[in-house]
């Protein structure tokens, strides 16, 4: 493994631990050259999933893409980056388990959602709105009576 910092080809692994769901391994390394320590993690390399979008057209799945989705839906609120990161890797694993090869674009939109509606209500409505295409204010409202019904159940 290549040091972020010298660049130098030569390090030791320090500690190593299964992640928090057991899909991953993070390992705490320390470089024999300049002697700073960073993190890496290994996870195994799943199938790549196509993603089919609404247009027919079809790219490679994206974790970056959904993260940055997830990162605008959970802007200034009360909800940790790794609480997020785990929401990808959840919606990623059950992509994986659910598809082969391809996956239609509106699977994936409704997975976030539902993660979404019992992470943060806020979170939520931010992104069906523009997952939804809201057009104006009343679809707003139409949404966030929705969740307020689905919390009274």
């Amino acid at each position: 493994m290549q040091c972020p910092y010298c660049h130098e080809d030569d390090d030791r692994v320090v500690n190593s631990r299964p992640g928090t769901d057991g899909t991953y391994v993070k390992r705490r390394r320390e470089c024999s050259r300049c002697g700073r320590r960073y993190t890496t993690y290994e996870r195994i390399e799943m199938s790549v999933l196509r993603v089919v979008k609404k247009d027919g057209s079809r790219e490679d799945f994206s974790r970056q893409k959904l993260l940055t989705g997830l990162n605008k839906a959970c802007y200034k609120r009360p909800i940790a980056a790794d609480r997020v990161n785990e929401l990808a890797e959840q919606v990623e694993r059950e992509l994986h388990r659910l598809y082969e090869g391809e996956v239609p674009s509106k699977a994936i939109g409704e997975l976030v959602m539902a993660k979404l509606r019992e992470l943060d209500q806020v979170a939520y409505i931010r992104f069906a709105s523009v997952y939804r295409e809201f057009a104006d204010a009343s679809d707003f409202v139409e949404e966030a009576d929705t969740v307020l019904q689905f919390d009274d159940e």
